[in-house]
């Protein structure tokens, strides 16, 4: 709730300040300057992660393995659970730490004037109304109004302004803004969370968006229960019809349970997207949130903030614009006689660094008087070779313009430099009555070395780039074009609840919170939004968008809300984490096709074996084998050599569904040639054909493998090693079990090779299936 001076005027006075009594009454009403604590509680957290659906799958299958006594098994099972819990677990409680690091940047303390005498209070206490003062290197401590004094503030992380803000009475500002000179008094107006810094807070607590990878997941188990569940569901109501006995029907809705749910697929997406985290840690690339590994692989608008990202958050000398009789060279050493050496003014740390080599004949330095905001303008006396005393003069253009003879051609370039976003200032020498304008200065806050070439193989990658700034349209369509974004600037007015990142290259004047409803209304109109960012004000955004990048210069609050870290200078780690994701996309993509055709074969396979049979034709203690060696060693997959793909990836779980029930359709078919073949022909015993049956899905789980992780022919690539090591294992733990009759019924080596060979078979038919899958489903990449 805002206030102004004129409340409560009977009890306070802008002279005197509140009074103690009135402060604490406020204090009351108005509740400490502080965001808000809204921790969720550990527990619920901890809770809500045993309540989504492949965690009630898999907690239904311990249940009926403890049931059975398949204790090995149901701990396999658990520990899956647990470690998939209590990784979501950790990195949900990084929205706390975006709150502790928002809350660090306010100001601990605050000069506050209570009962007519200034006192230091902390900044907690304060409270509409209360006169402080802001100081050089102080933070503002609440939103306040300026009563008094000059200030230069620092409200890039705020507003997302690069140039530094000349500020005097009448002036408002925010809590968490920076003063980099002078000194003022002021009266706060807001507190708390009613701040542009406490809605700020909130809305980090409030960003939320679902992973593409927790949607995905999602998607895959509810069309698996839906192709798979009719089927379990027909073949246990066919096994209560023929009235299998209750000792092997309980086994079965384990197995079909089993069968049904991808038990290792969550652990699969974690293990690798940490692999691809490892990946980039070794590129200066610091993922804060796992997930946010592959959403970089689907990301195709990158919202893209202009101060202290796009550019260097650093003023330097643009133009030098020479007046007749000066030359360039001359003109910044003037300006540099009357700049401060090694103070705080960012504007005299720019004109410093802008020289480059010395320059001859210069008058020597007498004295230096600082800059004055009342006359805009700082001065140095100086003296030429005879001894003769000169001012030289650098401030703002229109202030030393007037101190000099008209020059018209020096005012339009005054202009024409302004309307280009510059920040120009006037340099001029001589004595009082005769002086003379030496040139004009354009600052700016240049863009990054590699900025233009970063949103260019950006572009490449099939990815927008669009600049969000509070910056000013004019100075933000400078920035836009020197770095390669041509798109014209979005009018001024609210942000559309949907907007496509092909209309419009720059978002400026944008506050916190249009940043936030910006990445927001990309993602209504469905796009996967990338946000890149450094300062309090975009941590917002980047908690809300699916990939938020903070880089290597940005605050802790920006840091701790983005799920990316450049830890390096640069850009570069943004295009090594779109390269990186689209890796680890493929390879979670391989796992998720493969678990796809392996359950849907698996449940039909089981169905054709209890008809030709009248029993189960696994166990569970097979099937928990089964998916040991296979669906585990088959996370491999997350180390193979894949291809990135040239544009953004998309999760089509419907397609790549259709796909996996196909290719099941037509793995079903080998696996009920083989096992028609052990049951009609060779006249083998029902605990044989078990043994059958997993040797079986063994093979032929191999081959979907190999033909699943590739797009085009199986043979494309070259697999990595790890892969072909876990290949050889999980053909040769069970098949030779299998041959010894560990933990099941001998098979001859002959029918085991046999299998093997069906299965090479299978590999090259199913390979010519997927082809033609692909083709039609539109899924090459």
């Amino acid at each position: 709730m805002d206030a102004s001076p004129e409340h409560g005027a009977e009890r306070m006075s802008l002279d005197a300040g509140l009074a103690t009594a009135e402060a604490q009454q406020r204090l009351a009403q108005y509740g400490p300057n502080a965001t808000p604590d809204v921790a969720v509680h550990p527990l619920r957290l901890i809770l809500s992660k045993f309540i989504a659906p492949v965690p009630c799958l898999l907690e239904a299958a311990i249940v009926l393995q403890l049931y059975l006594h398949e204790y090995v098994a149901a701990g396999v099972v658990a520990f899956l659970l647990l470690f998939n819990a209590g990784l979501s677990f950790f990195h949900e409680s990084r929205a706390q730490a975006t709150l502790a690091a928002l809350k660090s940047r306010l100001a601990l303390s605050a000069s506050a004037k209570r009962d007519g005498k200034w006192i230091t209070v902390p900044a907690a206490d304060l409270v509409p109304d209360d006169v402080v003062k802001l100081t050089l290197g102080g933070v503002v401590p609440a939103d306040v109004r300026l009563l008094s004094g000059d200030v230069l503030l620092d409200q890039s992380t705020i507003t997302g302004e690069s140039l530094p803000v000349e500020a005097g009475a009448g002036t408002e500002t925010y809590a968490g803004v920076l003063v980099k000179r002078g000194e003022a008094v002021a009266v706060v107006t807001a507190t708390g969370g009613r701040t542009k810094f406490g809605r700020a807070a909130e809305l980090v607590r409030t960003a939320h968006v679902v992973s593409a990878q927790q949607k995905a997941i999602f998607r895959v188990v509810r069309n698996l229960a839906f192709v798979n569940g009719a089927v379990a569901a027909a073949l246990l109501a066919y096994a209560y019809w023929i009235a299998v006995p209750v000792t092997e029907f309980v086994p079965l809705v384990l197995i079909t349970l089993l069968a049904t749910v991808p038990v290792a697929l969550p652990a699969t997406f974690t293990l690798a997207t940490a692999l691809g985290a490892q990946a980039l840690a070794k590129r200066g690339v610091l993922p804060t949130r796992l997930s946010a590994v592959d959403e970089a692989a689907s990301m195709d608008v990158l919202c893209a903030d202009k101060t202290g990202t796009l550019t260097r958050n650093e003023l330097a000398v643009s133009t030098i614009r020479p007046m007749p009789g000066f030359d360039e060279g001359r003109v910044i050493a003037l300006a540099a006689l009357a700049s401060s050496d090694g103070g705080q003014d960012p504007v005299d740390n720019a004109v410093r660094a802008a020289m480059r080599a010395k320059v001859a004949e210069l008058p020597a330095l007498i004295r230096f008087i600082p800059f004055d905001p009342a006359n805009k303008m700082a001065e140095a006396i100086v003296a030429d070779d005879a001894g003769k005393r000169m001012r030289v003069v650098k401030g703002a253009f229109a202030v030393v313009a007037r101190l000099c003879a008209p020059q018209p051609v020096a005012t339009q370039e005054a202009e024409a430099l302004e309307r280009q976003g510059y920040r120009v200032l006037g340099v001029a020498i001589g004595t009082d009555g005769d002086m003379r304008l030496a040139g004009l200065l354009a600052l700016s806050d240049p863009p990054r070395a590699d900025a233009a070439g970063c949103v260019a193989e950006l572009r490449r990658l099939g990815i927008d780039v669009v600049m969000v700034t509070g910056d000013a349209p004019a100075t933000a369509s400078v920035v836009a074009h020197a770095v390669g974004i041509e798109r014209p600037v979005y009018p001024p007015g609210p942000i559309r609840d949907a907007v496509r990142a092909d209309e419009y290259g720059v978002f400026a004047g944008v506050l916190p919170e249009h940043k936030f409803g910006l990445v927001k209304a990309f993602q209504n109109a469905g796009h996967t939004v990338g946000m890149c960012g450094d300062g309090a004000n975009d941590a917002p955004a980047l908690r809300q968008a699916q990939i938020g990048i903070a880089v290597s210069s940005a605050t802790d609050a920006a840091k701790s809300a983005a799920g990316l870290v450049l830890t390096e200078p640069g850009l570069a780690g943004i295009v090594a984490s779109v390269h990186e994701g689209r890796i680890t996309f493929q390879r979670i993509l391989t796992y998720t096709l493969r678990s796809l055709v392996n359950k849907v074969r698996q449940v039909l396979f089981l169905a054709f074996g209890l008809v030709i049979t009248g029993h189960p034709i696994i166990t569970p203690l097979l099937m928990v084998m089964l998916m040991i060696a296979g669906d585990f060693l088959a996370m491999s997959s997350t180390t193979d050599n894949v291809r990135a793909s040239p544009l953004p990836n998309r999760w089509r779980i419907d397609r790549l569904t259709v796909a996996g029930v196909l290719l099941g359709l037509g793995d079903l078919v080998f696996c009920a040639a083989i096992l028609s073949y052990g049951y009609f022909w060779l006249r083998l015993p029902i605990d044989a054909l078990q043994t059958l049956t997993v040797v079986t899905l063994v093979f032929n789980g191999q081959a979907v493998f190999y033909v699943s992780r590739e797009r085009r022919r199986l043979w494309s690539s070259r697999p990595s090693w790890i892969m072909v090591a876990s290949s050889i294992a999980d053909i040769s733990i069970i098949p030779t079990f299998a041959a010894t009759g560990f933990l099941m019924t001998p098979l001859p080596l002959w029918l085991i090779g046999g299998a093997f060979a069906a299965a090479v078979v299978l590999a090259f038919v199913l390979d010519e299936i997927k082809l033609a899958i692909y083709g039609r489903l539109q899924m090459t990449e």
